[in-house]
């Protein structure tokens, strides 16, 4: 080693953003689902644990407990568990506070409204909702709290300081802790930075996966000190990196990258659609693109929907660099849980984000991007989501991600419009989550057992996956976001079998389009590579 080695960081080496300890997504971002989170998951789970530390080590074990509310530190680690709870009560106590008085006031109006002027309301609001909240009606005079989203961005329950991130080696798939249930401890053989995510440093961080830097430069970005010399090092490389080749053409190249990661490249233009990118594990694993294999330039990433493995913190921090306009759906603005993407993006940092309606359209050379309605999946929760039509020239690819097909007119309607589609991607885990495992912390109150268990985050079966394809005239069909790649265990919650009952509907599907004789018409894994 000498002050002339250039490093980057190694394949292996993950870089988690955080919150406060636990792994950043939405519901630990946006101030208000993450109060209504932190009270009513993050800080029970904690207490659970507390009361028997043992049960929920034994219980994270258990692969049929896998999604669960049990907290996977070991048992000697008890203390600083303690001492997360709390600093929570602490550190948060006003926004806890906010959580409680907001789901107080909602059933309030819930018992009381019911119909006449809210407006007598507003001197009853808690000191910890005034000046931050709408009070309203819906069209069938239900009362409704409106949280307005932007100004909880700039109140005392949105903490920039608590953001940070964690470099480690991954060692295997399935290495992680699940990410909802269990805070990230610091250890001896990882790297906590302490920044927020916004940050131009955070570029400097991620830019040498392609443009290695000297140790001393590397220490000063993290502000670490010699001291930390020897942690530091074994997270990067003095191997060269090798740059994504990018696509010259002619026609169009697809690469699947795992889960709903899709990238598209013609000559002209890079579109990567809802990036999920798995670093390589140090003791290998499946085959897979990673960071090192994409473009240098990616000029719009799309996002579907603001699910965890869609809009993905962890990889979106580590592309930030390289990427030109971010495309999200636009959001009611009604809805606390129904987060803006757009303001969520602005708070990580992007600087060109772009919301979409349905069938708005950014051209592209030679081509669009048009935003496609997207239906299901939500446990009938309203919510901002978008498939997306990429058009090059004649060529017409439809990422539908986790769309059910509730009504098959509505792509009847859309291709009176746009013409056939000849190529779609669909995602058909058709039997998802009930209502309360994401949801039930957002929630005032939650239906009873047996309508949780009935509103589902489904995506498309056999039966409407092909109503969706002949609606919309395909000839190719490709499966995907269906969570089957061992690094999206620990975020997906999934032990996959092959005789699950979503792999017979995708078979039962496949088998129909191989007896129409479809050009193309497979279930994607790992990594892939398709030419139009």
């Amino acid at each position: 080693m000498n002050d002339r080695t250039l490093y980057r960081l190694a394949d292996s080496t993950a870089v988690e953003a955080l919150v406060d300890h636990w792994v950043a997504w939405p519901h630990t971002f946006s101030p208000v689902p993450y109060s209504l989170h932190m009270l009513n998951y993050q800080k029970k789970n904690l207490t659970s644990y507390l009361q028997n530390p043992a049960i929920h080590l034994k219980s994270s074990a258990n692969p049929k407990l896998l999604g669960g509310p049990f907290v996977n530190v070991p048992v000697d680690r008890a203390a600083d568990i303690a001492q997360m709870l709390e600093r929570m009560g602490g550190e948060h106590a006003e926004s806890l506070r906010m959580a409680e008085d907001l789901i107080a006031f909602q059933n309030l109006l819930d018992r009381e409204a019911i119909g006449q002027s809210l407006e007598a309301y507003y001197p009853q609001l808690p000191q910890s909702l005034r000046g931050y909240v709408e009070l309203l009606y819906d069209y069938n005079n239900r009362p409704i709290v409106r949280c307005i989203e932007s100004l909880f961005y700039k109140s005392r329950h949105y903490k920039k300081h608590l953001q940070s991130f964690q470099l480690f080696t991954q060692t295997h798939d399935r290495a992680r802790a699940y990410y909802m249930s269990t805070p990230r401890l610091p250890d001896g053989d990882s790297v906590s930075w302490r920044i927020p995510f916004a940050e131009a440093a955070v570029d400097e961080l991620f830019k040498l996966d392609s443009r290695p830097q000297s140790l001393g430069y590397i220490q000063e970005v993290l502000g670490l000190d010699a001291g930390d010399e020897g942690r530091l090092i074994r997270l990067l490389t003095d191997q060269a990196p090798h740059a994504g080749e990018s696509w010259q053409g002619p026609g169009v190249r697809i690469r699947y990258l795992g889960h709903a990661g899709v990238l598209v490249e013609t000559a002209g233009m890079t579109v990567l659609i809802d990036p999920f990118i798995a670093v390589k594990p140090s003791q290998g694993g499946i085959d897979r693109y990673s960071f090192q294999d994409l473009p240098a330039h990616i000029d719009y990433v799309l996002i579907t929907h603001v699910h965890h493995d869609h809009y993905v913190f962890e990889t979106l921090l580590r592309l930030r660099h390289k990427i030109g306009c971010l495309v999200v759906p636009k959001s009611s603005g009604i809805f606390y849980a129904d987060i803006s993407m757009k303001l969520l993006a602005r708070e990580l940092g992007f600087r060109q984000v772009v919301e979409v309606d349905p069938l708005d359209s950014i051209p592209l050379t030679g081509g669009e991007i048009v935003a496609v309605p997207f239906l299901g999946e939500h446990n009938d929760l309203p919510f901002a989501k978008s498939a997306y039509l990429v058009r090059d020239g004649n060529r017409k690819v439809l990422f539908a991600a986790d769309s059910n097909c509730l009504d098959e007119q509505m792509y009847r309607n859309l291709c009176a419009e746009y013409g056939p589609i000849d190529t779609v991607f669909l995602g058909m885990e058709c039997i998802g989550a009930p209502l309360s495992w994401v949801y039930g912390a957002l929630l005032p109150k939650l239906p009873d057992h047996k309508h949780c268990q009935a509103r589902r985050s489904n995506g498309s079966n056999a039966e409407g996956a092909l109503r969706l394809l002949d609606a919309v005239g395909a000839s190719r069909v490709y499966v995907y976001a269906i969570g089957r790649e061992p690094w999206l265990q620990y975020f997906m919650a999934l032990e996959p079998e092959d005789d699950d009952a979503y792999i017979r509907e995708i078979n039962k599907m496949l088998a129909v389009c191989h007896e129409r004789g479809f050009s193309d018409a497979r279930r994607l894994y790992g990594r892939d590579e398709i030419l139009l």
